[in-house]
């Protein structure tokens, strides 16, 4: 694994609490309508991204995930502006404002979305890694998904066929601990998710992903086996994530209580706190830090507002037009 210097946590720790802020915005001007639809946030979880950043090799390896999917693609190198202004729906968006919160997507950065189906990025994922390993592409395809898609069918046939294949995939659950607002306990008679991998002699196992080093160290054995023609690796990610489930989420399943001891081991904390205790890093740093991320911030908001809708032509531009559709009256 890439060691971790004094330069890796600075740069985790202003990543990371640009991404919260950044959803804490979206948060914000969601309550105001400008931004609609759901809106899921990844406030908690943000050490599974800096650790996995540091792991991959960014000019070739993909990722693609679930719904909660606003950072990781900022992460991936996508411009946050062009992020915010997806989730506005305006036309300069990452998709143009067609796809929305759950939806974002580029291909450039090698980001494969945002998906709204339970699971259905799971077998995509695997289908990822099959196209690289048939073309010859020496890259690796990080496929997450929530505690509850790994109770979906797919995820088994997924991982039937990337073990027969001996694909190039870490296949990452992020267990935050609730599927929506049921808790793993309730979901299956087990809660070790990661034995789901013993089944299928997969190499498993569970991470402490409140921590990013712990999450590199994983992501980097997993990542190199699968570079290295070893095959796929499952990870349990284990976190917690500080908001409900989306923003109409009402949190009726669990105490402020347990938010609040969930929040002592918040993962940019626990890297400010070894900045200050191991390199000596002083509180007027953190502001100069916290005064950045504002502006970043503020940034990605104004473009977001003062970019225009798309026009309504390009709504149609993705869809198919059949005169002769069979089930559809003639035109008069």
């Amino acid at each position: 694994m890439k060691k971790v210097t004094k330069d890796v946590l600075l740069n985790w720790y202003e990543e990371m609490l640009f991404w919260r802020k950044f959803e804490d915005k979206l948060a914000q001007v969601y309550i105001q309508q400008k931004v609609r639809g759901f809106l899921h946030l990844y406030n908690g979880q943000e050490a599974i991204l800096a650790g996995a950043l540091h792991a991959m090799d960014l000019t070739k390896d993909k990722m693609i995930t679930a719904y909660r999917n606003h950072v990781q693609p900022i992460g991936m190198g996508v411009d946050p502006k062009r992020v915010m202004a997806e989730l506005y729906g305006k036309a300069t968006g990452t998709s143009q404002g067609l796809g929305g919160s759950m939806h974002i997507f580029s291909k450039e950065h090698r980001f494969y979305g945002g998906h709204g189906i339970v699971g259905g990025q799971i077998p995509l994922g695997a289908g990822i890694a099959f196209g690289d390993k048939f073309h010859g592409v020496n890259a690796v395809t990080l496929t997450f998904f929530g505690d509850g898609a790994a109770r979906q069918g797919s995820l088994h046939e997924a991982f039937n066929l990337a073990m027969l294949w001996n694909l190039p995939v870490v296949f990452c659950v992020e267990n935050n601990g609730y599927a929506m607002g049921t808790s793993v306990a309730r979901t299956a008679n087990h809660t070790d998710i990661w034995k789901l991998g013993l089944g299928y002699e997969m190499p498993c196992g569970p991470v402490d992903a409140m921590d990013p080093e712990k999450v590199a160290e994983a992501m980097s054995e997993a990542i190199e086996r699968a570079r290295s023609g070893g095959g796929p690796t499952f990870l349990e990610l284990k976190t917690y994530r500080y908001r409900g489930h989306s923003m109409s989420d009402a949190q009726k399943y669990r105490t402020k209580d347990e938010v609040a001891e969930y929040q002592k081991i918040d993962p940019i904390t626990q890297v400010k706190d070894r900045l200050m205790s191991d390199h000596n890093m002083s509180e007027d740093h953190f502001k100069d830090v916290a005064k950045r991320v504002k502006e970043r911030v503020a940034e990605c908001e104004k473009f977001a507002e003062e970019s225009p809708f798309p026009e309504q032509s390009v709504m149609y531009d993705a869809v198919y037009e059949q005169e002769d559709y069979p089930f559809l009256p003639a035109k008069s």
